[in-house]
Parts: structure tokens; sequence; C-alpha cells
């Protein structure tokens, strides 16, 4: 190879000789004809002879630039195809990542479905070999007990230490929990006195509020909280809000008890916006406080705090929505002019109107779990429990099962395409630490409505 281009160059040195030499030669046989034929001094032969030489050197210059554009222009136009080329190439490679992007969170999002209940049952598997070890651990220390004359404690103790180590060992029944039995508080109170002990309660401070989250589903995030009322009578009992919302409402101190909830609820917000910003708050309201006199100043409470707003919604019950009336709608009408969303609750039915709830700024809907799925007994609906997710959807409104025990239940409740989960299997209400508002700053409360003032402390709201 290299003897090849020795050879070329000794080619090309050859071919510039030949040129420059036959250049010279013609130059001077023109020169030899201008001064002998045609008469040219020879000042002026030659000066015409060595014009040529000249004007050959210019034209090969100038053919040779030509050339090399020509070469330029070329390899510019293959390096613009090829980006071109490179272009296209990197677009592909982009839109098949995206493809396989989308197809991996697929897999994951139907992996995590798929061992979610899994995950309940090897959980439900260890608490049974928990309670088998306790167990064994008994009968173990029952058989190794020495029989006397004395055999008839040591037995009854054997007799009782397995059904103790049973009732230790065996899981509250979730359904249980939020079930009221008769209450103690109120046992031989009439209602007017039931009335009083509530009114008391409220003016005493003995309103505490629990949290209760509701989740994401499949992945159990916990996106919002529910706030309910607690009432703690002067015996130690706590009272859930089923069993003294009643003689509240009978006793007009709903709108009392929802401003206390309110001017609670707004402080729990704000401290959970300083850990996240995408959590939200259901704040339960009667549609008494929407015509109450002191509905104006709780107003401009909400209206002091109009920043939180995307985070605070209100709830309230099928019952009182459809009961409500033109002065219910315009109160319903100023908290959502201040940006305040609502959500229903306690649905016995599904026959509702999505356009018209949207209209009126509700954005949830809580539907009981055996409701939805039609679970024997549920109340015979108008619209197909499967549809409701995607009806609502339409319309911009997100729809949550609510009263989920169990893990088969949410195995359902994923063909139904529903998104928000809430129930005693994820977590009962929870008492909010008093010291949990420590630190916040701006916690000026308004008084509630209907007189009083709403006592600042870090709890839920209204009724469950």
């Amino acid at each position: 190879m290299v003897l090849r281009k020795r050879n070329g160059v000794r080619m090309v040195r050859i071919r510039v000789i030949f040129i420059a030499v036959s250049i010279v030669l013609i130059a001077a046989a023109l020169g030899a004809v201008l001064y002998l034929r045609l008469g040219f001094s020879v000042t002026d032969a030659v000066l015409v002879a060595l014009c040529l030489p000249a004007a050959a050197a210019v034209y090969g210059a100038v053919a040779a630039d030509k050339r090399e554009r020509a070469v330029v222009n070329q390899q510019v136009f293959e390096l613009v195809r090829g980006s071109s080329d490179l272009a296209r190439q990197l677009a592909d490679f982009d839109r098949r990542l995206g493809a396989a992007e989308g197809k991996v969170e697929t897999v994951l999002d139907k992996a995590l479905a798929a061992t979610a209940p899994l995950a309940g049952e090897v959980e439900e598997l260890s608490r049974l070999v928990k309670q088998l070890a306790d167990l064994v651990a008994v009968h173990d220390v029952v058989l190794a007990r020495p029989r006397g004359d004395d055999r008839g404690a040591p037995d009854a103790a054997a007799e009782t230490a397995p059904a103790a180590a049973i009732a230790s060992a065996k899981p509250a029944d979730p359904a249980a929990a939020p079930a009221v039995r008769e209450v103690a508080a109120f046992s031989g109170l009439d209602k007017d006195a039931i009335i009083a002990a509530v009114h008391a309660a409220i003016e005493g401070g003995r309103i505490d509020l629990h949290l209760q989250p509701i989740v994401t589903l499949p992945q159990r995030k916990v996106r919002y909280y529910e706030a309910m009322s607690r009432l703690n009578a002067e015996n130690g009992e706590v009272v859930a809000a089923a069993d003294f919302l009643p003689y509240a409402e009978a006793g007009a101190l709903l709108p009392k008890l929802d401003g206390l909830a309110v001017s609670r609820c707004v402080q729990v917000v704000r401290r959970l916006l300083l850990k996240s910003g995408d959590i939200g708050l259901f704040c339960n309201l009667s549609s008494a406080t929407l015509t109450d006199t002191g509905f104006p100043q709780l107003l401009e409470f909400i209206d002091a705090n109009r920043a939180i707003a995307p985070s605070l919604i209100f709830e309230f019950t099928q019952g009182a929505v459809r009961a409500m009336g033109p002065a219910e709608h315009a109160g319903l009408a100023a908290l959502a002019g201040r940006g305040f969303h609502f959500s229903m609750d306690n649905l016995a039915d599904l026959r509702i109107e999505p356009r018209e709830l949207t209209a009126r700024s509700f954005r949830f809907i809580k539907v009981p779990a055996a409701l939805l799925l039609k679970r024997p007994g549920a109340a015979s609906t108008g619209v197909q429990p499967a549809e409701f997710s995607d009806l609502l959807g339409r319309f911009g409104i997100d729809l949550i099962a609510e009263r989920i025990e169990s893990e088969p239940v949410v195995v359902d409740l994923l063909d139904y395409d529903v998104r928000f989960g809430q129930g005693f299997l994820f977590s009962p209400p929870r008492p909010v630490r008093p010291d949990a508002l420590q630190g916040v700053a701006g916690d000026a409360a308004p008084a509630a409505p209907g007189g009083g003032s709403a006592e600042l402390v870090h709890a839920g709201s209204g009724s469950d």
C-alpha cells in the first residue's frame, strides 16, 4: 500500500511537470509565431507568450477551487443526511422507550394488584401461626403442672387458661368497632337530659376529633383523611357520633358543633400541609349549619383560610343533600364561591344526578362497599354498580368505597375501577395527638355558629 501511494505521488509529479513543460513550449511557440510571422516586436511577442502560462495557472487554480467546493458540498450534504437519519432513529428509540415504560408500569400495577391479596393472606397466616404457638405454650404449661389433692383449682385454671389465650389472641372484629351498643353515659336519662349532657360536653370542650385514612387502591397509600367527632362522657366513656348527633340535632346544637369542628379541621389541614401538599381532609357538616344565623361568621373564618380550600372537603349525607332547599343551596354556593368542594356520603341508593352534583361543586361520592358490590340486603339502585365509577368520572367526581372490612372486598372493588377506599381494614378512626398543632402559626379561631367559642385542638370533624 505504501508503494502504491508512492507511485501515485510520483505520477502526479510527472503529470504536473509535463503540463508545465507543455505550457512553456506552447508559450515559446506562440512568441515565435508572433515575432516571425505576424511581425510583432520581440518585447511584444515575449509579453504575449508570458501571458499564456499566467492564464493557464489562473484557470487551473479556479478549476481546483471548484473541485474542492464540490467535494465540500458533497460532504456537507452527506453529513446533513446522516444527521436526519440519526434524528429519526432517536425519535423511534424514544417512542419505543416510552411504550416499554408504559408496559412496565402496567405490569407493575397488575403485579401489585395480584400480590395485594396474597400479602393479606400471608399476614393472616402469620397471625394464626402466632396464635397456635401461644396456645401450644399454654397447653405445655398446663400439662407440666403436678396433680395433687387440690387438683380442682389447677384444673379450673387449665380450663380457663386456653380460653384466655384465645381471647387475647383473637383479633378485634372490625365491624364491631364502630357499632355503638347502648350508651352507658346516657343510661337512665330522658331525651331532654341527654340533650343537656351533649350541650355540656360541647361547652366543656369534651368533644374530641378522630381521623380515619382514605387510601388509594390498590397501592393503599394515604391520600385523604376523614375527621370524626367523639364525645367524652363524664363517666369516661367515649361516645361515637352516631349516638349523640341525633340528640345534638334535636337540641339545635349541630351548628355549634360544626363550627367547633371546622375550626379544628382548619388546624389539621395546616399541619398536614406542612408535611405533604398532596393530602386532603373531609370535614362533615350538617345542612342546618348552612341556614344558621351564625353561618356568616363561619364564612368569615373560612374566607380567611381560603388558601387551604383545595385540601378541605365539606361532606354532607345523601339525605341532607336531597332535602336541601334554596337557603341550603345558597349556603353551598357561598362555600363553593370561596373555592371549597363537597362530598356526599351515607348513600342508601345510587340514584343520583352527577351533572347536577358537579354543578354544585361536589367532587366526591362515598358509597358503602356492600351497596356497590350489591351484597345481600343492599338497596336496589337505578345504576349498574360496575358502571358507577365510570359514570362519575365523566363528570369529574371521584368514587370512594367506604366501610371496607375484608380483603376479598378490596379484590372485588378493583374490578369496579374504584380508586379510593376507607374502612376498618385499613385503619379505625384514631385520636389526634393533643400537641400536634403546637407551633403552628395563625390559629385564630372564630366563635362557633350559634354562640360559644370554638376551642382549638388538632382534631377532625363533624359526624360520621
